[in-house]
């Protein structure tokens, strides 16, 4: 694959080496960003040149801190977060070390609650809302199990597992369905009413780490798993259409671009690096080294990629085709 150049590169300084980064994904809330280190959960928003003439790169404007108890393995934003009308909500669900997933919310005023929805009994990799209404939290762990809770921490489904889940993935075009990625290399999507298994898809490849489901094409569904990223179409088969190696010493994280189907970002390999894969013009259009890595997450509306590092949150403007 040749490479190509990206179009910009902006990196913000934070207080501590972040563990993870998040966009927040939903059209309404798109300027948002959560960053997670080793004590906090740090809310920002930001903006782009791209976006506005006025801003000199990237204007990043800090909004709030959250103080936590142990390192987070995982965070997500609820479809609820609208800081643009009156009352403002922010929320944001988090798993700590402790294996518990609790909930932020706020009035970004005076009242700031934290709640535990639930508990597994190892390591949680994965925490996703329901994008329509926001009303469950789904999470994967390593003990084998994908839990759905209300917030009000009421437990709404439990999914067995036969490997530890290592991500789980709603999507807001199949409401009525999730997606649990297992580290063995299966992939299963679920009925989340009945908990009945509806199909899976196989990467015949291990340890699976990650998977995402395509924001742009419900049919596409992409995970990485050893050395290699996948791509499947669950129209066509439950055998992957394309694979490729990412990442020689092995893969850790796979995204897709949410503002474009067929940008594919992976993180993996020592030192740490992030590349960015033009599928559709068949391009290694990002390829990069950092120091350290953490998180990975794509703007809503631009693409723009997102990691953590050292003292640092990366974000490349990627080249489009």
């Amino acid at each position: 694959m040749p490479e190509t150049r990206f179009k910009s590169y902006y990196s913000v300084e934070a207080h501590d080496n972040v563990h993870l980064v998040e966009f927040c994904p939903y059209d309404w809330s798109s300027q948002l960003i959560a960053v997670a280190t080793a004590t906090r959960i740090s809310i920002a928003s930001c903006r782009f040149q791209v976006e506005d003439p006025d801003v000199d790169g990237v204007g990043w404007e800090p909004l709030r801190d959250f103080h936590h108890g142990s390192r987070i393995s995982a965070m997500a934003w609820s479809p609820e977060t609208n800081l643009t009308s009156m009352p403002r909500v922010l929320r944001l669900c988090f798993a700590e070390n402790d294996k518990k997933v609790r909930l932020i919310s706020s009035d970004m005023k005076d009242d700031d609650q934290v709640q535990v929805l639930g508990e597994h009994r190892d390591y949680i990799n994965c925490v996703s809302f329901q994008p329509d209404q926001g009303a469950l939290v789904a999470s994967a762990s390593d003990d084998l199990t994908c839990q759905v809770w209300g917030l009000d921490g009421q437990q709404a489904a439990c999914f067995t597992l036969t490997a530890p889940g290592m991500a789980v993935c709603w999507h807001p075009q199949e409401p009525g369905k999730i997606m649990v990625a297992e580290k063995k290399g299966i992939i299963r999507f679920y009925h989340v009413q009945t908990q009945q298994p509806i199909m899976s898809l196989d990467c015949s490849h291990i340890p699976l780490l990650s998977a995402d489901w395509c924001l742009g094409n419900s049919l596409r569904v992409a995970a990485v798993a050893g050395t290699d990223w996948f791509i499947f179409d669950t129209s066509r088969s439950s055998r992957p259409l394309e694979n490729e190696q990412a990442h020689d010493t092995g893969c850790r994280a796979v995204k897709w671009c949410q503002s474009q189907d067929y940008l594919l970002a992976t993180t993996g390999g020592r030192p740490p690096q992030l590349k960015v894969f033009n599928i559709k013009a068949n391009q290694l259009t990002l390829n990069t080294e950092l120091e350290a890595s953490g998180g990975l997450s794509w703007h809503f509306r631009l693409p723009i990629v997102a990691i953590g590092g050292d003292c640092k949150v990366h974000l490349w403007h990627v080249e489009i085709a």
